[in-house]
């Protein structure tokens, strides 16, 4: 089974890594559509921006526990809500 690799800013994968944040969001595009609408993976994988591919620190495997459609507002996207993939990534 595929994979899911995330890049994430460094404040976002600190509080993922944390435990203080259980979703990561994703904008509903053609992009995010054709790689969750429908799909499955076998695990999650986060990093901390690009890291080389030998730096572990930067790097959290999660096992893939599915998304959902939602409306949200977040600082992220502006001031207006936003439709998103909220992506689980809590163990």
């Amino acid at each position: 089974m595929p994979i899911l690799h995330l890049p994430l800013k460094g404040v976002y994968f600190d509080q993922i890594k944390s435990g203080e944040k259980v979703e990561e969001y994703r904008l509903v595009t053609p992009f995010w559509v054709k790689r969750l609408e429908g799909r499955s993976y076998e695990r999650i994988e986060l990093s901390k921006g690009y890291p080389l591919r030998g730096d572990t620190s930067r790097r959290i495997t999660r096992p893939w526990r599915g998304s959902r459609k939602t409306t949200i507002t977040h600082p992220h996207f502006g001031p207006d809500p936003v439709e998103v993939y909220a992506i689980r990534v809590n163990p």
